[in-house]
């Protein structure tokens, strides 16, 4: 049983690196949806105080 397992140590080990590399592509190619990066959240604090400042 061990030289069976010991045949079969490098197809693992290209296998493993086979796998890591396809989820490697995959993950580069389909980016997650994160709508912080598109939307603003609208004006903040020191544009109101500049806004008041031109209304005065």
């Amino acid at each position: 049983m061990k030289s069976m397992e010991l045949a079969l140590q490098p197809l693992r080990r290209r296998l493993a690196r086979l796998i890591a590399d396809c989820l490697a592509l995959i993950e580069s190619v389909c980016h997650p949806y994160r709508p912080e990066l598109y939307y603003m959240r609208g004006p903040g604090p020191k544009c109101r105080a500049r806004q008041a400042t031109l209304r005065d």
